[in-house]
């Protein structure tokens, strides 16, 4: 024989009344969005239960700002037994619900309080709870043949779940505020915003809620994020709703409205969002050293080059899972040359030639080396030679030797067959120009800025063979395919890779990001001055800078927003200056746009020189670098 405790065992707890804008409907669809572990279940708008009693949590919260509602649930937790007395007595007419009806349920018990509500819900028309101004409710006669006022079965079911969990009365947000913790998940459901009236936040089945409480709600949203909680909403497929929960995953289903006793064919449309917990990310510690490898790249006095940042980048991008990534503004090659000693497989690409020769040489090439015979070879008059630069250049940069030698060096590098062996000659014969000119740049002429260095007093031919044995020193094999670009990054729109690093020229008032300004001459080495047009009015003889839309502060927001779009698959970490623009905020809300999680980690940095330490602030051009992560 199969007892009666037995027998509500081996019931599974469903919802104890019928609740207009319940989620039953929706359960498989939240069901399925939840994450698979977390802490405590908190259900902050109880309402009808649906997903609570699915759920059937063993140590969850619930509340609900309805004390008649709240009162039910903390009597059939407490005294199931009561409750079910009191229902017995009820009947299913008119006469009984209208005299039930007039009742103050606080006048009553707690146990008859509970009954009164089960019994008004079950007999009322189509489940509403509805108060007047005065409190009181006022749903009319349901009419119904035979409504299951009484199921024992269901209420001691239901106890032994809610009796298992805490039941409180409140406002969400103080409940929230108060027992939230990283790690729990949280079922939002709230009053819905009406789809009909697009500013009437006034008519609802279960309280008022208006367009300011549902940003107040938004704003709980973020912080539940932020504090590392999982969160699903739900509402109404409704303008505010997407504008309000952009940065997470909103998706729209098709439902059916039962607001009648004949719901066949109302159909409306809701909302879920799925808010996944803010990744923390560990700054202090990394998660590995940096390489051995890496401190072997050749350095160059490169402006805007990440060397001081790698660990910084590496301690936020070791915390994904990913195999391959892009570099989309290589610059000095330091931060796609990390990766590869990483052992990821990396894109690199630049816009400059001189940048991506320096990939090709160190990231792309994986075996081939210039052996100190070939390089001194190359020092050597060999093949036909054009004077271009001792034409061109004299007086400017070098010693009029020494502009003989780079022609030498040119006209001998072009000569070479393997081309990796041809780009580990150039990034060498570039990174001798820069190491000999003081301050590495070609912005002004002469040398003014002479401070009696090693590098400035070392003759060419030394400072370029000792940078060949730099760069066969930055060679290896880490196992996979490498690649390397010259080309614009707003055309590489189709490339998929699990994290792309963006590190674009700053666009900012107080200063200019024409990279091609600062090294023109050895960029035109790497491009042996091809397809340019030197500006011979100019002191410098420069050449014109490439078109870039990073050069102003309106195209440079909108090619952030594109090539946000163009990566949006993939993690994203992008380097940025407090003292650029878009500001922290516009950039923020730009990677939101394409990116469920934002988060932004600041990073106090100094650059090695610059011009416009007395603009900011006398700063010595100590800025406040940001890495923004969006994934």
């Amino acid at each position: 024989m199969i007892t009666l405790s037995e027998e509500v065992s081996r019931v599974a707890p469903r919802p104890l009344l019928k609740w207009a804008g319940g989620k039953t409907q929706l359960l498989s669809d939240i069901l399925s969005r939840m994450p698979s572990t977390y802490g405590r279940y908190i259900e902050p708008f109880i309402g009808g239960g649906a997903l609570f009693f699915s759920v059937a949590p063993k140590d969850g919260i619930i509340s609900d700002s309805n004390p008649e509602l709240i009162n039910l649930y903390r009597s059939v937790a407490s005294c199931p037994g009561e409750v079910i007395q009191h229902l017995r007595s009820f009947r299913n007419t008119e006469d009984m619900f209208y005299a039930v009806r007039a009742l103050d349920w606080t006048t009553l018990s707690p146990s008859e309080a509970a009954a009164r509500t089960i019994y008004l819900n079950k007999t009322c028309f189509n489940g509403l709870y509805r108060v007047n101004r005065f409190g009181s409710f006022n749903v009319p006669f349901g009419r119904y043949a035979n409504p299951k006022i009484l199921d024992e079965n269901t209420i001691l079911a239901a106890s032994d779940l809610l009796k298992r969990n805490t039941i409180l009365c409140g406002d969400y947000k103080d409940v929230l505020r108060k027992y939230a913790r990283p790690g729990d998940f949280i079922f939002l459901d709230p009053p819905y915003i009406p789809v009909s009236a697009y500013s009437d936040f006034k008519r609802y089945t279960k309280e008022q809620f208006r367009e300011s409480d549902h940003l107040l709600l938004a704003g709980e949203v973020h912080r539940l994020h932020d504090l590392g909680c999982h969160v699903i909403l739900t509402n109404s497929n409704h303008a505010l709703v997407h504008e309000h929960y952009c940065r997470f995953a909103v998706e729209i289903l098709q439902t059916k409205r039962h607001i009648s006793k004949n719901g066949r064919g109302r159909t409306g449309e809701d909302v879920i969002v799925t808010v996944s917990p803010k990744k923390k990310f560990n700054m202090e510690v990394l998660t590995e050293p940096l390489p051995a490898q890496v401190h072997r790249y050749p350095s160059t006095r490169y402006m805007g080059s990440k060397h001081k940042l790698l660990e910084k980048i590496w301690s936020i991008a070791s915390q994904f899972d990913f195999d391959s990534c892009l570099d989309l503004f290589s610059g000095s090659g330091i931060v796609g040359y990390m990766f590869k000693a990483h052992g990821k497989s990396v894109y690199s690409n630049d816009y400059m030639a001189m940048s991506a020769t320096f990939s090709r040489a160190l990231i792309e090439n994986s075996e081939h080396i210039l052996s100190l015979d070939e390089a001194i070879s190359l020092l050597e008059r060999r093949n036909p030679v054009d004077h271009f630069v001792e034409r061109t250049f004299q007086g400017l940069y070098f010693s009029d030797e020494d502009n003989r030698l780079i022609d030498v060096l040119r006209a001998n590098i072009l000569a070479i067959e393997n081309p990796f062996k041809r780009s580990l000659a150039t990034a060498a014969l570039i990174r001798a120009c820069m190491k000999k000119r003081p301050r590495g740049i070609f912005t002004y002429i002469g040398h003014r800025y002479d401070d009696g260095r090693r590098d400035l007093q070392l003759s060419f031919r030394d400072q370029f063979l000792e940078a060949v044995t730099c760069m066969n020193g930055a060679v290896f094999d880490n196992g996979k395919k490498n690649l390397s670009r010259h080309g614009d990054a707003m055309t590489l729109a189709n490339f998929q890779s699990g994290l792309v690093y963006i590190d674009p020229p700053y666009y900012s008032p107080l200063s200019d990001n024409e990279y091609v300004r600062r090294y023109h001459f050895v960029e035109g080495l790497a491009r042996n001055w091809e397809g340019v047009e030197i500006q011979k009015h100019t002191i410098t003889k420069k050449f014109k800078s490439y078109p870039t839309p990073f050069s102003s502060r309106t195209g440079a927001a909108n090619a952030f927003d594109t090539l946000f779009s163009h990566f949006r698959d993939s993690v994203l970490i992008v380097s940025y200056s407090s003292n650029s623009k878009p500001t922290l905020d516009e950039m923020v809300a730009i990677l939101s746009r394409h990116k469920r999680n934002v988060d932004i980690i600041p990073v106090d940095y100094k650059y090695s020189f610059g011009n416009q330490g007395k603009n900011v602030g006398d700063n010595k051009n100590t800025v406040q670098e940001y890495l923004f992560v969006g994934f």
